[in-house]
């Protein structure tokens, strides 16, 4: 069931993010491997924090659980564009986003005054025509594309991974793809993915802990500007739905490996906390207003203090829980945003 956003209260105790603690590069590039991140693990309604490395997730893990994780890969969606009639050099980035049911698309100028009915001339004869703001939005708006054919054969071929002032440079695509990646549609990285590897998948299995993939697509993240999440395309199939289910029934834990994946499951489960195969676009927004039906714990980054994410981690392990999470991060020292250390939430 959806949750209207205004209805959603974020408790969690205000706090600052130093500029230090932006992740500015691939943990590759600071250390081993994708796996070198910290991992801060909280447990208990009062949010014990253990401090340790990511490759060491098994060790927190039992026989029995389920990690389910999302393999929707990033695609490029990063577009120079200008607007029609404009000099060469008057150029911006327009950052394309979900794919509404309606066919038009969800994009994003990037600073830049846009207006209705705006033309924007796209690489290859390509163009975007801005229709309206997306429902609250300040600065996503509804568009149709046109000239592009397929619209992610066009993105791999004329794009950009999204990129955000904190980082240090551009990045490849492959630095935005997590090793499970497998169907592509994502403007943005499922980044709660990005450490793992198959070494660490392979050890997970070893010790008894399944891994299920869902879909979900994720937008632009306008959650970290304090805007409620928008419809976002997503799949859970059968036979990881029944995984869900068997996992329950023996008293395993559920584990969603991002929001992303926590929406999808949310999504397809029933009154009866019964997940079902299910399919479409979800508009759900998961809050303490609005509690978790299927989902016992979630590994995730750490998110921005106005994030609607926090209301997710809410819901999940309450507000005392996510308070003491949050201190122990900035005491700690631990790295924010796509690239930053990782968080295992067992309430």
């Amino acid at each position: 069931m959806a949750v209207n956003y205004k209805t959603v209260s974020r408790t969690v105790a205000p706090f600052v993010v130093p500029p230090e603690l932006e992740a500015r590069e691939p943990a590759e590039i600071r250390g081993r491997g994708r796996d070198d991140v910290r991992l801060l693990v909280t447990r208990g309604p009062h949010g014990v924090a253990t401090h340790a490395a990511f490759y060491e997730l098994p060790n927190f893990l039992e026989r029995g659980d389920l990690v389910v994780v999302n393999v929707s890969a990033t695609v490029p969606s990063a577009l120079s564009v200008r607007t029609r009639g404009a000099s060469q050099n008057d150029t911006f980035t327009l950052s394309v986003s979900t794919r509404l049911p309606s066919g038009k698309c969800v994009v994003e100028p990037r600073r830049h005054e846009s207006k209705p009915g705006e033309i924007l001339e796209l690489p290859s004869g390509a163009s975007a025509t801005l229709h309206a703001p997306y429902r609250t939005s300040r600065r996503l708006w509804e568009s149709t594309l046109a000239g592009t054919g397929d619209i992610i054969a066009y993105l791999f071929a004329h794009g950009k991974p999204i990129s955000y002032q904190h980082m240090r440079r551009e990045w490849p695509i492959e630095a935005y793809q997590t090793v499970y990646a497998a169907e592509a549609g994502s403007a943005e990285m499922p980044s709660a993915g990005r450490p793992f590897t198959h070494e660490l998948l392979r050890r997970l299995a070893s010790d008894g802990v399944g891994v299920a993939p869902i879909v979900l697509h994720s937008g632009v993240s306008s959650p970290e500007r304090d805007e409620p999440p928008y419809d976002e395309q997503f799949k859970v199939s059968e036979e990881p739905a029944a995984r869900v289910r068997m996992t329950r029934a023996r008293g395993g834990r559920v584990i969603a490996v991002g929001t992303t994946v926590v929406r999808a499951l949310e999504s397809a489960s029933t009154e009866a906390s019964r997940v079902e195969a299910a399919n479409g676009w979800t508009d759900l927004i998961v809050s303490p207003a609005s509690p978790l039906r299927v989902v016992d714990g979630i590994i995730t980054g750490l998110h921005e203090p106005r994030s609607t994410h926090l209301a997710m981690l809410e819901a999940l392990a309450g507000s005392e829980h996510v308070d003491a999470a949050y201190r122990a991060a900035l005491e700690g020292r631990y790295l924010w945003h796509e690239f930053g250390d990782s968080h295992l939430i067992l309430p």
